[in-house]
This record gives structure tokens, sequence and C-alpha cells, in this order.
């Protein structure tokens, strides 16, 4: 029988475990990326744990979420990470670079490497041929100390692509598709791998697009096979010397399988308010439109913006529509002013704004109260544009170009505009926005922190008994977002926990961080896929700061489950999911004898408020048990 592309690739990096599904393996962890929206927490659990030089091949520090600087939380929370980065022998990207995945991917990343990111888009790697895996800060900051990372070994789901793409029908389109197939928890606990002759037809852009919007099936990441295409790629970034074939067996077993017919595909939309609420454009039909934006790390690549720019050249923008564009790199940018592609694409009546995410995380660029926005981006969760009534659409570039044109949303296939080949291009090498670092020298860098950089929260032992009160009863698909709002009001404090703590549910209870601080320790109670979306694990540490000592719900996203882990928190799971009904606010919880029965596969909760005895799942691995009983993971390390 032979082997997928995903278990080679992991097989040649397993440190300790066995390689089979749901079994706890180690892996050696080539590469790690990081963003300023979580990097400052990595770096100050890096010096937590008080290491010298980082373990890996190659790490980067990325500043692309938080570069509106309208105080100097932002600033400062860069020049933190520049010196920390310098301290330990990480590359920092300066702001205006561009978006960290779309700069790994041009710069750094390698076919058959692994890579580590503390951000949950870190599969884009994956259209490299990588095994690309995000994850909580803390999981990254312990691969940069360690060199490794522990994960439960996925099983690995088969897509098959047949055929080929039509004119208007794009990357962004195939993986709307299989949002719509498999749903945002179809890719729990598993590997997508992408395999068939349809594959050849597209670029590493295309399935770059593909393997990032592998995050929104909640997949543990998703890989395309490394061949000319990718050396076609490399050779465009003047990295030849990174490239190597790779591929499955021909003969590889696969635990599922879901074939495309990409001849059959047609223009889609994700409609409000999920990433696979997905129905054709033409189904949707043309509803009228106020925004247009175009960029993120899905879709800002340089074929993206040049299908973009060729769709705008010598046409306008619907007076009513506002159009903002955001490119991927400073590279993009250059070399689309060399061409006269951004002319192009300014004359139409488009916005240029920086190289970086933007509005993909709510940082500029709201849409206007009741708007219709087109997106290019990867998410569209209720609020995340930073408009709570906005009505969000994922589309592909060429739809969104389209579209702001006519007004209206519009399918490429029957609106008469024509849409030209576009060729990859040599790009030339530019690292003036990286700061390298001169070696390692923890002893005589110092590590500069601003006033609005706080400790982050840390737990302690597990105690005999858990005692804990009911202050929130959530539903199904709680985003990150919901949990830790991410937006340009609150991120400039993505390193100060007791002030982020305050707004800890906004969205869905505007009391919750009140109701914590009165009950002192807290339980929250979760529906299906609790905690799905970003990697912050802002989610977990802000919840940890106000007490919360465990969570029951339904299922977990697999990143929250880890960083609730992470930070000590009990993730308990319903064994019968008819009980999640029966809580209400204020019910007082208890597990007795706490530290003996997380080493059980069930778990005892007790109801002293309604004289109940809820039976819930834990299936902790002995690594997790040793973190729990710790009070997390810098506890366990810094002990063990």
């Amino acid at each position: 029988m032979g082997k997928t592309l995903a278990y080679k690739i992991l097989e040649n990096h397993i440190v300790e475990g066995k390689l089979s599904p749901g079994e706890e393996i180690t892996i050696r962890i080539d590469q790690t990326l990081t963003q300023d929206s979580t990097g400052t927490m990595v770096y100050l659990q890096l010096e937590a744990m008080e290491i010298d030089k980082v373990k890996t091949e190659l790490s980067v520090a990325y500043i692309d979420h938080n570069t509106l600087q309208t105080g100097f939380e932002n600033a400062d929370d860069h020049e933190f990470i520049k010196s920390v980065a310098k301290r330990h022998g990480v590359l920092f990207s300066k702001p205006g670079n561009g978006i960290c995945h779309q700069l790994h991917l041009e710069n750094y990343g390698k076919p058959g490497k692994t890579l580590l990111g503390s951000d949950s888009h870190t599969p884009t790697g994956g259209g490299l041929g990588m095994i690309a895996i995000g994850a909580g800060g803390l999981d990254v900051a312990v691969a940069m100390a360690k060199g490794t990372y522990s994960l439960t070994a996925p099983k690995v789901v088969k897509v098959e692509l047949k055929g080929t793409l039509k004119p208007w029908v794009s990357a962004k389109d195939v993986i709307l598709y299989v949002l719509q197939q498999l749903t945002v928890k179809g890719g729990v606990g598993k590997i997508i791998e992408y395999t068939g002759e349809g594959v050849k037809s597209l670029s590493v852009t295309d399935r770059a697009t593909i393997t990032n919007m592998g995050a929104e099936l909640g997949a543990t990441t998703s890989v395309f096979p490394s061949d000319e295409n990718t050396l076609e790629y490399l050779k465009c970034q003047g990295r030849e010397e990174d490239y190597t074939p790779l591929s499955a067996d021909e003969d590889a077993a696969y635990d599922e399988e879901l074939i495309v017919d990409l001849d059959s595909l047609t223009p889609l939309a994700a409609m409000p308010h999920s990433p696979d609420n997905v129905d054709s454009v033409k189904n949707i039909g043309e509803i009228k439109i106020d925004q247009v934006a175009i960029g993120s790390c899905t879709n800002s690549s340089y074929t993206d913006l040049m299908k973009v720019a060729a769709i705008l050249k010598g046409k306008k923008v619907h007076p009513d529509v506002s159009l903002v564009i955001s490119p991927g790199s400073s590279k993009i940018l250059a070399k689309m002013a060399e061409n006269g592609a951004l002319a192009d694409i300014i004359s139409s009546g488009a916005r240029i704004i920086e190289n970086a995410c933007g509005p993909c995380i709510g940082m500029g660029q709201s849409p206007k109260s009741g708007a219709v926005s087109l997106r290019t981006f990867n998410r569209n969760f209720k609020g995340r544009s930073g408009t709570l009534d906005a009505d969000v659409y994922l589309v592909s570039p060429e739809t969104a170009a389209v579209s702001a044109i006519k007004g209206v949303l519009t399918d490429g296939m029957i609106s008469g505009e024509s849409l030209p080949e576009i060729s990859n291009t040599e790009f030339t090498p530019n690292d003036n926005f990286i700061v390298y670092p001169k070696g390692c020298d923890t002893e005589n860098t110092e590590v500069v922190m601003g006033p609005n950089i706080k400790p982050f929260p840390r737990n302690s032992d597990l105690p005999e008994n858990v005692e804990a009160k009911v202050v929130l009863h959530a539903g199904d698909n709680i985003t990150t977002d919901d949990i830790m709002p991410s937006d340009s009001r609150l991120l400039p404090y993505r390193s100060n926990i007791p002030y982020l703590s305050n707004y800890c549910f906004e969205k869905i209870d505007g009391g919750f961080s009140q109701r914590c601080k009165e009950a002192g320790q807290c339980v929250i109670i979760g529906g299906d896929n609790y905690g799905q979306g970003s990697s912050r694990e802002h989610a977990a540490l802000a919840p940890l700061y106000l007490g919360v000592k465990f969570v029951i719900a339904k299922s977990f996203a697999r990143i929250h489950r880890s960083n609730l882990i992470n930070s000590g928190i009990l993730p308990l799971v319903f064994k019968n999911s008819a009980d999640y009904d029966t809580f209400d606010l204020g019910d007082q919880l208890i597990i007795e004898n706490a530290p003996s029965q997380v080493k059980n596969d069930t778990i005892e909760v007790k109801n002293i408020t309604k004289g109940k005895v809820y039976s819930t799942k834990s299936n902790f691995s002995d690594l997790e048990i040793n973190m729990i009983l710790k009070g997390g993971k810098i506890n366990a390390i810094k002990e063990d």
C-alpha cells in the first residue's frame, strides 16, 4: 500500500509516536512564522522560556495585522517584536512589506518542509508542497524554543481534481465548492490532499488560495504536490534551488475521497455569515452592492491582481461602489507599478491601501451600516468587517472586479466581459523590508517593552476540586472573533490581556466580563464547533484572566481546544448532547477529584444547583494531562 504525500512529509519529520490516525506524534519543525496580532504573546512566551537562539532552520516575524498607527500601542508592539527577533535570531519583516502568508510563499516556503505559524491561515504554504500548520502562539513559541510540535496524527482526505477551470472560474471557486460539500466542520482532524489531472492546470498561487481556505474547513492543513508548476513559480521568485519534486504514491490509500469536476464549476459566493454558506453567483442574483474589497492572504497574489487590473482597464467603478484593493506584498506592488497595471487600477476609481491584512481583520475599510460588501477574503463571520449589520459575501477576484464595475453581484461568465490570460513573471529579489539578525545576542540585546505590553496570564496547578459558576450559554459555531473581537478598536491592545478581557464575548453577551468578575471562577457552556476561526490564543487567555476554569461544549475546533489546554483550561465534550439544554446562567458546577479524573476518558461534572451529574468526554493525551495538571504549557515546560 502506497503513502500519501502528507504522510511522506510527516514521516520524514517524526520525532516521537506512531504515525497513524488518532495517535499522538511529535514532529520536527523546520520553519515558523508569526504575525503581530498574535506575535507579542508568542515572544513574551519565548522570553519566559529563557532560551538563547531558536532551534528552527528559519523563523520569521511579520508585521501585517496592526499596521494602523493611531497611537503608540501598535508601534510599541512592533519595536518589542523586533528587539526579541534580534535577540534570538529571528528575521523581522517590517510593516509595509506585505501579508505574512504571501511573503512566506514568495521568499521562504520550500517543498517538503514543515512550517508552524501563529495564524490559522498558515496552511497557505501547502500550495508549495509543505506541511504548514496553524497553531496557537504558545505552540509556536515552543517550536521555536525546542524545534518540535506535538499533534494528533490526522486522517488524510483525497480531493481529486478532474478537468480544467473555465474562464471566470478560479481557485477561489474550487475551495468554495469544497466548503459547500464538506462544511466548516468537515476537515476537523484531517489533512486535505489534492490530487488528479486537474492539479496541473493550477498555478502555485491558485493552489495557495485553496490551501489557505482549508482553514475554514477546520482542517489541520491542506497540501498539493510539488511539480513543474512549483518549479516555475520558484524560478520566478529567484529560488529555483529550493525546488524538490514531491507527490503521493499512485496506490496511496486515503481515509476519505471527494471528486471535484473543474469543468462543471461556475462562479460561486459564500453568503452571510459563514464560508460554507455557498451558492452560485447566478442563483444568488444581481443584488446591489456597496463595497468591494480585494486582497487578503487568500487572493492578493500577482496573478490575482493582474486579472483585476485587466478587468478594470479602461472601465469605471460604479458610482455607488467603493472599491478598495490591498496587494499581498511590496514586490507585487512594485511590479504592478512598473508594468502599468497599478495605473489601470487607480484610473478606474479604485483605492489602493497598504500591503497588509487591513479590512480582512476589520482593520479599517468597514462598510456602511446595512451594506452589502463583496470580499475576496476567507471569512465572513458576522461583524468581522467591523460593521455588525453588514452582509459580507466571499467571492473570487474576477467576480469582485466585474461586480465593482456593474454595481451588482455579477457572474462573469454571462457578463459579456472578456478575461485575458495572465502569465507568470519574474521578480527582482528585494529584501529591503527585512531586518536580518546578526547571529544571536541574548546578553547584549535589550528587549523593548512599552507601557501597553502586559505579562500574559498564568494558571496554577489543577486543584483537587474545581468549582465554577455558569456565566455563558453559547450557541453553535462560536468563533474566536465572537470570543475575543479583533478590529481596529481592539487590535492595538493584543498585548494587554487585562484591557482586552473587558470586551470578551461582547458581541454575544455584553455582560459576560462583569459576570465573570463577580463569579470569580467560571464555566462556559458551548455548542458545536466551539472556537472555530482564527488561531488567536487571546480567545483562551482573556477567559483565563477572567477566571474561566473549564468549557463544556458539543465539540471544539482544533486550534482553540489546544489553546485552552495550553492555558490550563479544561475543554470537555458532552457525552449526551441533549445535556447542553439543561444548564442555566448561575448554575454552580464542580469537578471533584479533578487531578484523578483528567487521567480518565470520562470526567463527571456535578451541577450543585440542579442536583444533576453529567458525563463528559476528555480524551486527553499524556502530554495534555501533564499540561492541565500543571496549569498550562508554560508551567509544564519550565517544571520539566
